[in-house]
C-alpha cells in the first residue's frame, strides 16, 4: 500500500475512527484497490506510531463495515462488499444530527445539497 495515512493526534475523533476513516477515503480515491493487502496491525502501527491494539480496532471495523477481509495468514485484504441497507442507515444517524445543526444555524437545504454534491464530485472517481 503506497497510501498515506494522517492522523491528527490532537483531534477528538478516536484515532481508530480517524484511521478506518482514511483507508475508506483512500478506497473511494482508488488509491488503495480492491484485492490490495493491507500493512500487517504490527506494520501499520509502527509506521504511523500508534498502539498495535489501535489499528487492530480500527481493521476489525472496516471488517465488520465490509470494507477488508481478514485472514491469519495474508492480513487484512481490500474486499469491498458493504451491504447498502447498513451504510445508508449508518449515513442516517450521522447526519441527522448535522442537517439538525444547519437548520438552526440557518443553512438552507439548497446549500446543504450542494454541499454533498461537492463531497460526491471530489470522491466519485
Amino acid at each position: 500500500m503506497n497510501y498515506v495515512i494522517r492522523l491528527n493526534f490532537e483531534s477528538d475523533e478516536a484515532i481508530y475512527q480517524q484511521l478506518c476513516n482514511q483507508i475508506i477515503r483512500g478506497i473511494a480515491l482508488g488509491e488503495i484497490r480492491d484485492g490490495e493487502s493491507l500493512p500487517s496491525v504490527r506494520q501499520l502501527a509502527e509506521d504511523v506510531s500508534i498502539n498495535m491494539h489501535t489499528v487492530n480496532k480500527a481493521y476489525g471495523i472496516l471488517k465488520d463495515e465490509g470494507f477488508v477481509k481478514l485472514d491469519r495468514r495474508s492480513g487484512a485484504i481490500v474486499r469491498i462488499s458493504p451491504d447498502k441497507k447498513r451504510i445508508l442507515a449508518m449515513m442516517r444517524s450521522e447526519f441527522e444530527p448535522a442537517v439538525i445543526r444547519a437548520i438552526c444555524t440557518g443553512v438552507t437545504r439548497e446549500e446543504a445539497v450542494d454541499l454533498i454534491l461537492r463531497l460526491y464530485d471530489e470522491y466519485d472517481v
